[in-house]
């Protein structure tokens, strides 16, 4: 299986290829188009940046799959906010569904609920009869989408009342829009770096690199070939 991952900033970016090269594998770099990637050779994937916010996250993935070749599979994955209890720093949040919850409609009456896009059911799948790595666990659900800063605890109770996200991240939305127009299946994958509390902008810096060390594990425990 191909698949390209798309993270939205360079320093999630950065982050995962460094894990990964801890972890033995090789990554190289290619061009697709204007933008570079890291090629990861024993996973069939590749990393690619893809910008912050809804709206460029969906223009990067597009020029992306324009020009990377065959993709089986776009995996949005990166850093997000917990918004349910039990989620601890360095979790990973698997998108059964992606929720945009800033898509705020109020012309039609009755009010249309928020626009959501399905995980792919494959890839889930197979992810569900994959054992968490040490320290940390893996949860199945909801991921809210939204170009918005959750950093405060009312409004991550709001936002979760409202959704049911398990978690809280901005792109996810824009890559499945991408993904949807061009016909290729999606799924998002999110380490939890905060609690989408006023201290989630500091705990941003310091949990990133577990996060993004922890998806290198599950990615590579996924898409290595057996």
């Amino acid at each position: 299986m191909t698949t390209l991952i798309v993270l939205p900033l360079r320093a999630e970016l950065e982050a995962l290829s460094t894990a990964m090269r801890a972890d033995g594998l090789r990554v190289d770099e290619a061009q697709a188009g204007r933008l570079s990637l890291a090629v990861v050779p024993d996973l069939d994937a590749s990393l690619a940046w893809g910008g912050h916010g809804k709206a460029q996250f969906a223009l990067h993935t597009r020029h992306l799959l324009d020009h990377v070749g065959h993709v089986d599979l776009v995996v949005c994955a990166g850093a997000a906010g917990a918004l349910a209890d039990g989620i601890a720093v360095g979790d990973i949040v698997i998108a059964t569904r992606t929720i945009e919850h800033d898509y705020q409609q109020r012309f039609s009456q009755p009010r249309r609920p928020a626009p959501t896009f399905e995980g792919d059911a494959g890839a889930i799948r197979k992810l569900r009869e994959i054992i968490a790595g040490p320290g940390f666990a893996m949860h199945f659900g909801q991921v809210a989408s939204g170009d918005e800063d959750i950093v405060s605890v009312e409004r991550a109770q709001a936002l979760r009342l409202a959704t049911d996200a398990l978690a809280v991240a901005w792109e996810g939305a824009g890559g499945a829009r991408a993904c949807a127009f061009s016909q290729t299946p999606c799924l998002e994958i999110r380490g939890v770096t905060d609690q989408a509390t006023v201290d989630a902008p500091s705990h941003f810096d310091q949990n990133l690199g577990v996060a993004m060390r922890n998806i290198a594990t599950l990615l590579g425990s996924w898409l290595r070939p057996r």
